[in-house]
């Protein structure tokens, strides 16, 4: 039975470490239990910096489907650290380019790569909630002391050796201190019962450091021996885990183990060392999650990028800075000279898309883009911002070649009203370009913004005039502003400020198709009306339409 029960397990990690081959580069699953992601969130908000993606362009770029689709982490450390890094773009070369150096060699030597995720598949995850969300809590226990535990155990010994003495009164003292026991350790056992979840993942976490502190990589060195230089700190709390963790089980001697914890509170006694250990080590087994869990995330990045058809490593640069507004561009922003900022991208696509259309861009005013509806402008903008912050954080694009400054991306595309709130949708979209407004006046990096369809929720006349003003004022150094439109009026009015671009329609034997191409300049069709007569509206609409949207461009007046 024994040897067959070792046969099994090395018939089933053989099985797991093939599967983890197999794995990489592919996408990550879509399906997720209920409440399975949670607790994802929780590295993040830990963790704040001066800059992270906001919560309205996380989802204007559907950031959602990026994580999922690469996320083929083994642990719950790697599944945050990978949300977190998504949402943290980086401003330093000396970081992207150690994190490149690890992308490469995870991505090359599949030895390593699959130990190390045999590893983290051992530690695995921690269900629906994360590691902070208990940590958090055992601040709801207070201040645990073993002193009463300790007493009764005393006392406990000492009615056994008054047995020996005088039987009748000594194991009429075993029972009074039996029965005390055993219903105080129910009632303390149900209170402590939930956060031993915690303890084992961080028991299981430190067991996995353990195992990584074993493997000899150059490239992880300097990653390894951080590892190597915190495992000495949880002497403590590995020496209490012989008490405090041990789990019920059907056989004889764990029956015998839970009687005796029973008599004795041992596993009581161990759970309350461990919480001061833990408390105590805090700051220590926070340090070992980010370890760890770069590393696991930094392997489903790896695989991310083997997965795409095309992909480069960017070039990027910072913005320069001058003293004062006399160089060539330069321009106050928020109390900084910035030297004016750039932008190329070549072949350009988006990685959800199943059969992409690739573009290329080239700006250093910002880009104003016109089109007809469906033709592909908000596909293009979030192909722009979501390589950008994919540049800054797994250090790749969805492209050719990517030159480009450092970032800080916003924007404001998928809005809709706020019912929660009340308030409407222009109210909603007025607030979300302050936002974008106010970071342009804010110290940082430069800022690249991406606005699908400027103030739509307002009448023609107010939202040209405003939109015209509030683009001005995002065209200057330090801001590179992405704007999508049908007010082709705009692109008269701001073409001594953007560089104008668009997408075109094609119109044959009744059937209308997209071919998705940047064309340079602004567009000259529309096709609102001819959409409504290819759904079968009535010729009169339609003519009705044509004549009237005819006499508004030829005098400027509507008439009814």
């Amino acid at each position: 039975m024994f040897l067959k029960g070792l046969w099994d397990q090395h018939r089933a990690q053989k099985w797991n470490r093939e599967q983890l081959r197999k794995s990489f580069g592919k996408a990550g699953r879509t399906e997720y239990a209920d409440g399975e992601l949670n607790g994802i969130v929780r590295y993040f908000e830990k963790h704040p910096k001066d800059f992270q993606i906001d919560d309205i362009t996380w989802n204007d770029l559907n950031l959602d489907e990026i994580f999922l689709r690469m996320n083929n982490t083994c642990s719950s450390a790697g599944q945050e650290y990978l949300y977190a890094m998504l949402r943290s773009p980086s401003f330093e070369e000396k970081e992207l380019q150690e994190r490149e150096k690890l992308l490469e060699f995870l991505e090359q030597d599949e030895e390593t790569r699959v130990r190390m995720q045999e590893i983290f598949f051992k530690i695995g995850r921690t269900g629906k909630y994360s590691l902070y969300d208990y940590m958090d809590f055992l601040d709801v226990l207070g201040e645990r002391k073993n002193g009463k535990h300790l007493l009764v155990d005393l006392l406990f010994f000492l009615a056994i050796a008054a047995a020996f003495v005088s039987p009748p009164l000594g194991l009429c003292g075993v029972s009074i201190v039996m029965c005390f026991n055993i219903t105080t350790y129910l009632k303390e056992k149900k209170q402590i019962e939930p956060y031993l979840t915690s303890f084992h993942y961080i028991f299981r976490l430190i067991r996995g450091a353990e195992e990584l502190s074993g493997i000899h990589a150059q490239q992880l060195e300097g990653r390894l021996s951080k590892v190597r230089k915190l495992l000495p700190q949880f002497g403590k709390l590995n020496r209490s885990a012989s008490l405090g963790m041990r789990t019920s089980s059907g056989d004889p001697m764990g029956i015998v183990a839970d009687y005796i914890n029973m008599m004795l509170h041992l596993d009581i006694i161990g759970f309350n060392i461990m919480l001061h250990a833990v408390r105590e080590q805090t700051e220590n087994i926070d340090r070992l999650v980010t370890i760890v869990g770069e590393l696991d995330a930094l392997i489903a990045a790896a695989g991310f990028r083997h997965s795409l058809p095309a992909w480069c490593v960017p070039k990027l640069t910072a913005a320069e800075t001058v003293a004062d507004g006399a160089a060539h561009g330069a321009v106050e922003s928020s109390g900084q000279h910035f030297e004016a900022v750039s932008l190329q991208l070549e072949q350009l696509y988006h990685p959800l898309l199943a059969d992409p259309v690739k573009n290329d861009i080239k700006t250093t005013n910002g880009v104003l883009l016109t089109g007809s509806n469906a033709s592909g402008k908000s596909t293009f903008l979030k192909a722009v911002a979501l390589n950008m912050i994919l540049a800054q954080t797994i250090h790749t694009c969805c492209a050719d070649y990517c030159q480009s400054s450092y970032w800080r991306v916003m924007t404001s595309m998928a809005l809709r009203d706020d019912l929660g709130s009340g308030e409407s949708y222009y109210i909603v979209e007025i607030r979300s370009l302050k936002r974008i407004l106010d970071a342009a006046q804010s110290p940082g990096a430069p800022v690249l913004c991406f606005v699908d369809e400027v103030l739509r929720g307002t009448n023609t006349v107010e939202r040209i005039a405003a939109s015209t003003q509030i683009l001005k004022s995002l065209h200057k150094p330090g801001v590179c502003c992405f704007a999508a439109t049908h007010d082709v009026e705009l692109t008269g009015l701001l073409e001594a400020e953007y560089d104008n671009y668009h997408f075109e329609e094609q119109i044959a034997d009744g059937d209308i198709s997209f071919p998705y191409l940047l064309m340079p300049g602004r567009a000259t069709s529309r096709n609102a009306i001819r959409l409504l007569e290819m759904m079968g509206y009535s010729e009169e609409i339609i003519k009705k339409a044509d004549d009237q949207a005819a006499e508004f461009l030829k005098t400027g007046v509507w008439k009814a």
